[in-house]
């Protein structure tokens, strides 16, 4: 019988624990402002009309209104937007029909097929989350995801792959916030002055080995920007380095620098070069903010968090790239580790069969890695 795991117990009352047991005792609403904008798109609205209105209102994603379902089916980001550019661009003489008429319903079933997930999305209520030594793998009746605490608010985005996730109230069924990476991580900050600080803050990213540091994606200032795109797509990276013919980061292109083309109304031209496209960047632009392996990991959050930037680009002394560092890593580093979450389970599904519930396959727990820390869950 699978009923219980020990997954790193002294982690719970270890130094190195301190920020998961942070994140563990606060809910999701501790972090919601007190005044913020959130836009929702019904899924009948036209696919265009969606992305002006991103634009219009300063925002980068929205949930998505199924009226049919009354419920929240999905979320529409710029990867959609990019996704869209990069499936039907053509050349600069043909118009992308697809995004000037399609509906957001119409691209997701193109899109998806037959791929359609449940939106993860988050409680804001609830607290604590399991305690890995009383952890029980029978799931509750409506399974979305883990519990709801803070803690759980970071695995699902590490574990998801997603840069955004909507807190959802479970009565009434209203999106109240999106959390996000940059979010949280400002969140911890502001009380890392009051904790106990681990040893590993002191460590640079050389020694705990945070980050991508080989097959970096990158891109030239004459790049054009459908390459650019397709880069985007291929690798599902969320910026690019520009580098020069010397190999020095000079800029940075990322998705939100996407959103621009449809700002400017310029997606009809996606051969013109990356340097020509930032020129219409907004003032708002983050700037190349980078770092060394060699700097410590205290540096890292605090650089980071005060620049309001997703990610650092790791530079040697000329400035040449060597690697990227993001919030994501970040996270992972300061609270899925440290909870020695490096265990690969196959979870306790529900499915009927012959009128009972069916336990389904339990994968091994492998011993933690130097450099990752996170506990995967298939469903």
């Amino acid at each position: 019988m699978l009923e219980k795991f020990e997954l790193e117990e002294e982690a719970e009352d270890s130094e190195s624990g301190v920020y998961m047991r942070f994140m563990r005792s606060h809910k999701c609403y501790d972090i919601v402002p007190t005044s913020s904008k959130l836009v929702v798109f019904d899924t009948t609205l036209q696919v265009k009309k969606a992305f002006f209105a991103l634009v219009a209102n300063g925002v980068r994603a929205a949930p998505l209104w199924e009226s049919k379902k009354q419920s929240f089916v999905g979320m529409l980001t710029i990867t959609d937007f990019i996704n869209i550019l990069h499936r039907y661009y053509k050349s600069p003489m043909v118009q992308i029909y697809e995004l000037e008429e399609h509906k957001i319903e119409t691209w997701r079933e193109l899109y998806l097929q037959e791929t359609f997930k449940p939106l993860v999305n988050i409680s804001p209520d609830a607290r604590g989350g399991p305690k890995f030594s009383n952890f029980s793998l029978k799931p509750p009746n409506d399974f979305n995801g883990f519990s709801h605490s803070l803690f759980d608010a970071v695995y699902s985005l590490i574990k998801n792959k997603i840069h955004r996730l909507p807190v959802i109230d479970p009565i009434s069924g209203n999106a109240l916030y999106i959390l996000t990476h940059k979010r949280i991580l400002k969140f911890l900050q502001l009380f890392m002055s009051d904790m106990p600080k681990p040893a590993f803050m002191k460590q640079n990213l050389d020694v705990l080995g945070i980050g991508t540091y080989h097959n970096i994606a990158f891109i030239h200032p004459d790049t054009p920007i459908i390459k650019a795109l397709n880069v985007f797509v291929e690798r599902r990276v969320s910026a690019l380095p520009v580098v020069d013919e010397s190999g020095k980061v000079v800029d940075i292109y990322s998705k939100f620098d996407v959103i621009n083309l449809a700002a400017e109304k310029t997606y009809n031209n996606l051969d013109i070069t990356v340097t020509q496209a930032l020129q219409h960047r907004s003032q708002y632009f983050e700037g190349v903010v980078k770092c060394s392996k060699l700097e410590v990991l205290e540096t890292i959050v605090d650089r980071i968090v005060r620049a309001e930037v997703h990610r650092l680009v790791v530079v040697n002394e000329a400035d040449s790239i060597v690697g990227i560092i993001s919030l994501s890593d970040i996270l992972q580093a300061l609270i899925l580790t440290p909870a020695g979450m490096t265990a690969v389970l196959t979870f306790t599904l529900r499915c009927k069969k012959r009128g009972r519930w069916k336990r389904v396959q339990q994968a091994a727990v492998h011993p933690p890695p130097a450099d990752h820390g996170l506990l995967c869950i298939t469903l």
